[in-house]
Parts: C-alpha cells; sequence; structure tokens
C-alpha cells in the first residue's frame, strides 16, 4: 500500500490546475534527486516528495518518454540524459556578470559596503567584477586587479576550496566563509564565501570590504550570513546544489 500522506497531492491540487499540478508533481520527482544520487527507488522517491507511489509511476511514464528519467534493470530510476542537454543549454545561455551583478548589487545595497569577485588564476587572485561601496572612504580595488592568493579573505577562500591544506583552510572548508581585517593589507577587513557552478566546481569567490575603522570583526560578522545568502543564491543561479551554503548561512550567527 501507499505510505505518503495525501496532503502533497491535495495542497497542489488546490493551488493549480490538474495540468499544472502534474508538472508540479513531475518537477518534485526530478527534485528529489541529488547529487549524492546516482538511483532512487520508488519508496525513496515517494518518501521525499510526499507523492503517492501510483502517482510517480504515472508521471514516471511521461519522464522516460521525454529522457528525463530512466529506469534502471533492477527497477531503480535515475536522471535521464535530456537533463544533460537542458544544463547543458541553461549554461551556454548564462552569462556570468548577468548572474553576479544584481547579486553583489543587493548585497552592496545592505551593507553600504564594497563587493567584489574574485577567480584564481594560478598562484594569485584577479577580481572580475566589483560593486563599490556608498561611503566616500572605501576600500579601493579595481577590476582586473590582481592580489595574492594566501593573503585576503577572497584568496583564502579561493586556497581553501582548491585544496589547500591546513589551518585557516579546513575551517574554511567546514564554515564556507572566511573573515579576516589586516590579513593582507593593515587597514583593510573583509569576509568571503565560495560561488560553484555544475558539478561543484569553485567559479570564484564572492567578497565583501571595506576599511577596518568601519569594517571590523563585529560588522563583518553581522554580514556573514547575509553573504553566504548571496553566494548560495549565486551558486543556485549557476544550476548547482547550494544547500551548502544555505546551511552555512544558518549557523553563520553563532560562528565565532
Amino acid at each position: 500500500m501507499d505510505s505518503p500522506s495525501k496532503s502533497a497531492d491535495a495542497k497542489i491540487d488546490r493551488a493549480s490546475t490538474e495540468g499544472v499540478a502534474a508538472l508540479d508533481r513531475a518537477i518534485a520527482i526530478l527534485d528529489a534527486f541529488t547529487t549524492d544520487d546516482r538511483s532512487l527507488s520508488l519508496a525513496e522517491i515517494a518518501a521525499r516528495t510526499g507523492l503517492y507511489k501510483s502517482t510517480i509511476l504515472r508521471l514516471a511514464n511521461s519522464l522516460l518518454r521525454g529522457r528525463l528519467l530512466e529506469r534502471l534493470d533492477n527497477g531503480r530510476y535515475r536522471v535521464g540524459p535530456a537533463t544533460f542537454r537542458l544544463g547543458a543549454l541553461y549554461q551556454r545561455s548564462v552569462v556570468a556578470v548577468d548572474i553576479l551583478l544584481p547579486i553583489m548589487r543587493d548585497l552592496s545595497e545592505r551593507s553600504w559596503e564594497s563587493v567584489a569577485f574574485y577567480v584564481r588564476s594560478g598562484d594569485v587572485r584577479t577580481c572580475l567584477y566589483r560593486v563599490e561601496s556608498k561611503h566616500p572612504i572605501r576600500y579601493t580595488i579595481r577590476e582586473g586587479d590582481v592580489l595574492p592568493l594566501l593573503l585576503g579573505s577572497g584568496g583564502r577562500v579561493l586556497a581553501a576550496f582548491s585544496g589547500q591544506q591546513g589551518e585557516p583552510y579546513e575551517t574554511i572548508r567546514k564554515t564556507c566563509n572566511c573573515l579576516a581585517v589586516g590579513d593582507r593589507d593593515p587597514e583593510t577587513g573583509g569576509v568571503s564565501a565560495p560561488v560553484f557552478g555544475p558539478g561543484g566546481v569553485l567559479l570564484g569567490a564572492l567578497t565583501l570590504a571595506g576599511p577596518s575603522t568601519r569594517v571590523d570583526a563585529a560588522f563583518l560578522q553581522r554580514m556573514k550570513r547575509p553573504l553566504l545568502e548571496a553566494a548560495a543564491r549565486a551558486t543556485r543561479a549557476f544550476g548547482e546544489d547550494a544547500s551548502m551554503l544555505e546551511q552555512a548561512s544558518l549557523a553563520a550567527d553563532a560562528m565565532p
């Protein structure tokens, strides 16, 4: 017998027409898969979606025909090859600046400080995009500027998620952020978080920074959660699972 509750089906039916409800359920089936899943059983999909097994089987037939889902010889399901094609189309249509700059502007508006996006270039890092602080006195880095990799919060985040061993990199990987005051420059402070793309590839580091007279450790601690939320938003927009960053943002207020 089907064990999942009736509530998921009923809720969708109330909110949608039957056709749209079926699409919502089909999306829920695909969303049940995570990056850690090679395949899922019918029971696992039912448990994760709250849908009846009979509903899943009916919708799975359409997903199988569209090659969005595959049924394996052992009866388990995995995401189908059509999703790869759609992902490739999405990646080709995405322009990084279109994703990052609105998110960076929102973070700058919220903090009134400068926000930058750094990428690793060998043993250094480059400022790819920049949104300036609203304050007349601000931390000035220009797009295209090259900075050390192992100094400053942005560089340390890039190094941590590129496999740098030891501390503080182990902690950065656990918390998904780095707060630094006077690390690269004695008069600046910043906090950074990673942004990931498809397959968990590190795309760069999102950094909020400013003069340490204003952007001190207490201020940066308060900005950890908004920064991590921004990094998660960017990661989702690039098509990658952002659950690690989302969990880190929830824990950020308690971080030392």
